[in-house]
């Protein structure tokens, strides 16, 4: 049984930046720590780091850098890559370790550490605590000799290597000649890569979100702000456009009139064009809790089984390869395909969406949608170190909540992993009900937790 976990979460640590967990002393920590878990054989160890935009990935990066070179490891560091080129370069490049420096799509004042071993896939539950059991423990008996301490150099050519493993994924014969994209890369992690990669493949790009200054990751752009993007695809009669988020792993799209295209219907346009190719290893689909019925109602139409799995890509991943899959993702624009990647790729599903839409030849508004999404409200609560979801008021509501539905449609209540709030999403055919029920049980939520 997996002990209760202390400072990771669905996606890695997670917090403020230069406040607990999230601080320079606990970077340290953790670095040892990993970096005396994964110290495994004879060979010289080694770990590669990247990291997004943010001020604060400096000091965390340098912190992590002391605390794996205290136990022997060498360092390769990136600089700003997205955190699939991490996964990605774990693998290729033999390190032990891999290190995504990052807080997604939080604003510039969080921030993150997500590790990926070296199989290029992020961390069990199991491996993560036993990291944490590291992480108090005292270290003073496993600090490398002063001849074994490792060393740190920054690395060239990553970034190209990145780009040009994001092209390969594409068909040989598809190009993106006479496609207008329009490319929000949030001020994050692909602001460099993910513009040279569809300009490469042959397509008109216009780019924003591509000035990062320390601050402004995320801030009014991105895949959790796509408006910015919506009007520029309008502005620029784009035929297309795609919002990244901080660190590139998930995309959110916007059709030539600027209406949103979300990660269900993204794995609808995929799933099916990959069914009708045979490219599918099997007739299944790993979405996860959050998905709408509505993709689950289509994806059964065309006789597909849906495996559902709790939030958060990692999660989806192992569902992926426990029954054999090579697609899944999440509504949120998490998309992973085990033929190419180990962890969601914004800029790669991107790119499967485009082979679809140049095949097709008609308009994105036309190819992107494939269903009609039931009504789903969702709403968070933010909360303190309680627990109000084990309130017997807050309990009955859920249940009664829960009858209301019954087969018309499904309630979703559960904490966040990323940040200190609870989700309460439901949804079904009449809309006045499930907000009338979602409101029902945040205001109850709210007073339990105040």
């Amino acid at each position: 049984m997996t002990r209760a976990r202390k400072y990771f979460g669905t996606d890695g640590i997670r917090g403020r930046a230069n406040a607990f967990p999230i601080t320079p002393e606990l970077a340290l920590r953790v670095g040892m720590a990993a970096g005396l878990a994964f110290r495994r054989g004879e060979h010289r160890h080694r770990v590669v780091i990247g990291k997004d935009t943010r001020l604060s990935s400096y000091m965390i990066e340098n912190a992590l850098t002391g605390g794996f070179l205290a136990v022997g490891m060498d360092v390769l560091l990136t600089g700003p890559i997205p955190t699939p080129g991490i996964a990605m370069l774990t693998h290729s490049m033999r390190c032990d370790l891999g290190v995504m420096i990052s807080a997604s799509h939080n604003p510039y004042d969080d921030n993150g550490i997500k590790l990926f071993g070296p199989d290029g896939f992020k961390l069990s539950d199991a491996v993560e605590s036993e990291i944490e059991g590291l992480i108090d423990a005292d270290f003073i008996e496993h600090l490398a000799a002063p001849a074994d301490l490792g060393r740190a150099k920054r690395i060239d050519g990553v970034q190209d290597r990145y780009v040009e493993f994001a092209k390969r994924t594409l068909a040989g014969n598809v190009t993106l000649d006479g496609l207008k994209v329009a490319i929000d890369c949030a001020n994050g992690a692909a602001y460099r890569v993910a513009p040279a990669a569809l300009w490469e493949l042959g397509a008109e790009v216009i780019a924003i979100g591509v000035e990062p200054d320390g601050f402004n990751i995320n801030r009014d752009v991105g895949s959790t702000h796509p408006s910015a993007l919506a009007e520029k695809v309008r502005a620029e009669k784009a035929d297309i456009g795609i919002a990244l988020d901080g660190d590139a792993d998930r995309v959110i799209v916007v059709d030539e009139t600027g209406r949103l295209v979300d990660g269900d219907q993204l794995l609808a346009v995929i799933a099916q064009s990959w069914k009708d190719q045979g490219r599918l290893s099997e007739p299944a689909i790993a979405v996860t809790v959050m998905s709408n019925l509505g993709l689950e109602r289509h994806l059964v139409g065309l006789g597909l089984d849906v495996i559902r799995c709790p939030v958060g890509d990692r999660y989806v991943v192992e569902a992926m390869r426990e029954r054999g899959l090579n697609l899944g993702g999440e509504q949120s624009g998490h998309i992973i395909m085990a033929d190419f990647t180990t962890t969601g790729d914004g800029l790669v599903a991107a790119l499967q969406l485009f082979a679809v839409l140049k095949q097709a030849g008609r308009p994105a508004s036309e190819v992107c949608h494939r269903f009609e999404p039931l009504p789903q409200v969702l709403k968070s609560v933010r909360v303190g170190p309680g627990r109000p979801l084990e309130n017997g008021r807050v309990r009955k509501i859920i249940d009664d909540a829960n009858g209301r539905l019954a087969d018309r449609g499904r309630l979703l209540v559960r904490p966040s992993g990323t940040e200190p709030v609870i989700r309460v999403m439901a949804e079904g055919e009449d809309r006045t009900v499930i907000e009338a029920i979602v409101d029902e049980v945040v205001s109850a939520l709210g007073e339990a937790a105040a």
